[in-house]
């Protein structure tokens, strides 16, 4: 089976290329983030039509997550059990969803960006992690394999960046974010994907201002962490950097990983 998590930014922007990968990869699940889209909104047709179901969970133009499956697609959970919501008035996001996709439980996040380090958001964000983090060890507990995969929207390790004295001071590299991130991985979640993709310069993001993508400066922030039974499984991982090239592209790169039966 193959598996992959990919930030779109905009599905109804990108959905001819989204088609074109999709053909092109042969993936069997796929999680997407920053669909940017409504329920209504999301081409359901056009994925059908490539053998995929669909599920997704969109308020509005911002966020937004999906999951598409070619081998069963069940028990859909929109959102996660204590989610502490943003705004005001306080609001849940559409950043989360789950489902049953081959007997494999996986989840597509969209973790909040944090914007900066003293800025409110990122008391969100880390509140955000820790009620995901406290979800994540009961559903790792229920003993099915389980895979939460999305744009994290943190580089837990130097390496992760093209440089830290750029990120000194910004969001993203912060001791909380990283704190976070690692609190997955203290709870036995595994980051499937790196030892098949070790770095350092092996990215999936790279803003699409001052040249980033051409002069390789990105950052590692798309993960796919695994439950030991999820992690047991897997016989590969590749990022497709080359996605991220040509006109239209998303300013992210899919991950996939290989499982075996």
């Amino acid at each position: 089976m193959r598996i992959a998590t990919w930030n779109v930014n905009s599905i109804r922007s990108r959905i001819d290329r989204v088609e074109a990968w999709l053909e092109r990869s042969d993936v069997d699940v796929l999680a997407m983030q920053e669909t940017k889209a409504r329920d209504e909104q999301f081409p359901y047709d056009r994925f059908s039509a490539l053998g995929y179901e669909a599920a997704h969970h969109g308020y509005s133009q911002w966020n937004g997550v999906a999951i598409l499956s070619r081998v069963g697609l069940e028990d859909v959970q929109a959102g996660f059990e204590g989610d502490p919501g943003w705004g005001e008035p306080l609001a849940t996001e559409a950043r989360a969803i789950g489902a049953t996709c081959g007997g494999i439980r996986v989840w597509s996040v969209y973790v909040p960006n944090g914007r900066q380090i003293e800025d409110p958001h990122m008391v969100y964000k880390l509140q955000w992690l820790a009620r995901l983090k406290a979800q994540a060890e009961k559903w790792m507990a229920a003993g099915a394999p389980t895979a939460i995969m999305g744009d994290w929207n943190i580089a837990p390790q130097d390496d992760d960046v093209w440089s830290m004295e750029y990120y000194l001071d910004k969001s993203h590299v912060s001791p909380g974010e990283r704190a976070a991130f690692q609190a997955f991985l203290d709870a036995g979640f595994v980051d499937v994907v790196r030892p098949h993709t070790p770095g350092p310069g092996v990215y999936t993001y790279w803003d699409y201002q001052r040249l980033a993508f051409a002069k390789r400066r990105g950052m590692r922030i798309d993960f796919i962490l695994g439950s030991p039974a999820f992690a047991d499984r897997v016989e590969g991982a590749v990022i497709d950097r080359e996605e991220r090239k040509g006109k239209g592209a998303s300013d992210h790169a899919p991950v996939v990983v290989e499982l075996r039966d």
